[in-house]
């Protein structure tokens, strides 16, 4: 039994074990790296100011009697907002109206008397002095004619400010007084803003401000950071303000979404453009802070893993800008990067930056990967957008 047991052990120990296959290369998706247009970005805090915005306060001091108005109702040009009491100035007004009828008959009297002293004379009944008499009378009566027409157009002219009127086209603000109230030359009545032409005002830094040019865009964006309307600067401020160090920089546009005056939303100005590499966000690994990316690269027939160290840029919505270490053309693995290692056999399954739309389900899977690694930052605005 023990000579059985030591001739199994051998034939045991003589047998060969076997070896484990290699794992088959990994499937890996790429980007293929293409220059695109970056932009040089700056995003602030925008107020809208109306072009076109007035005060409206009363010529005349009285009691409000009407108010023919609703605060936020939109009026036309001329249209009547607030009237105030003009019982005193309507019986002004009658008087002079009064008094221009009584100097019309002196002056239809005066001519009269005129043309009769005339006719005397020319007869030798009427002397010299009573002819100049006459007609120092009709002069008096046409000049106390013309006072009288001007005071007239003059309470005409001061009973139009009794009615408060819209000196423009715009949108009513809050109306500040009631009916009995009493106001004066100094008080606000209400407000009329134009809404359709609108300004943004920003306050960038200095040294932001002189890189400035006159046709340099300037984009509003809403909450979510998609653009809203776009338009060119107008207006730099000749001087930074002293407390802030800050240039105040002005655009013009036409509101056609319902935007109000004064209120803040966020703005963007594009200093400059240029084409640039771009990597998604996805493909940057780093390594004590060392950003690297896994670029796939030919190499003895075989699609090799390379870990190279990147120079990056600004981050934009999707993507880095490459500043260095990758050049036009490299493939960057965008999927399976933490099982990747340097000088691993992969098979690289190029990818789209920009996906169109999937045809089926094979082609869905395929491009979500890259969309899903882009979209962490929905709130910027463009690639290559600093704050």
């Amino acid at each position: 039994m023990v000579g059985a047991t030591l001739v199994a052990g051998a034939a045991g120990c003589s047998g060969k074990v076997e070896a484990k296959s290699a794992p088959p290369p990994r499937e890996v998706q790429v980007v293929a790296l293409a220059p695109h247009e970056v932009r040089d970005t700056g995003e602030y805090l925008g107020s809208l100011l109306s072009r076109q915005s007035v005060t409206v306060m009363p010529q005349v001091a009285g009691y409000v009697r009407k108010i023919l108005v609703k605060p936020g109702q939109k009026v036309e040009a001329g249209t009547p907002l607030v009237e105030v009491d003009a019982r005193e100035e309507t019986a002004a007004l009658d008087s002079a109206q009064a008094q221009q009828s009584s100097s019309s008959v002196n002056l239809e009297l005066a001519r009269r008397t005129l043309a009769r002293t005339e006719s005397l004379n020319k007869e030798g009944l009427a002397s010299v002095q009573e002819l100049e008499r006459a007609q120092a009378d009709v002069k008096a009566a046409e000049a106390a004619t013309r006072a009288a027409g001007a005071t007239v157009t003059q309470r005409q002219v001061q009973l139009q400010f009794n009615l408060v009127r819209a000196p423009f086209a715009g949108t009513m603000g809050d109306v500040l007084v009631r009916v009995g109230d009493f106001v004066s030359a100094t008080t606000t009545l209400t407000t009329v803003a134009q809404a359709d032409a609108l300004e943004v005002s920003v306050s960038v830094p200095a040294f932001r401000a002189r890189t400035l040019k006159p046709d340099t865009a300037l984009e509003l964006l809403d909450q979510q950071g998609k653009l809203i309307l776009s338009s060119t600067v107008f207006y730099v401020a000749p001087q930074t303000d002293p407390r802030t160090q800050l240039v105040e920089v002005k655009a013009a546009f036409r509101n056609t979404v319902g935007l109000r005056p004064s209120e803040l939303l966020r703005a963007r100005l594009v200093y400059s453009t240029r084409d640039a590499l771009q990597i998604p966000a996805l493909a940057v690994v780093r390594q004590s802070g060392q950003p690297f990316a896994m670029v796939v690269e030919k190499k003895d027939g075989k699609s090799v893993v390379e870990r190279r160290p990147v120079t990056l840029g600004a981050l934009g919505d999707m993507a880095y800008v490459v500043e260095g270490g990758l050049k036009q053309g490299d493939l960057v693995a965008v999927s399976s990067l933490h099982m990747l290692k340097d000088g691993m056999v992969v098979i690289p399954k190029q990818v789209s930056l920009n996906p169109e739309p999937a045809q089926g389900p094979d082609a869905a899977r395929a491009e979500e990967v890259p969309t899903r690694a882009m979209a962490p930052r929905a709130a910027g605005g463009t690639t290559g957008g600093s704050r």
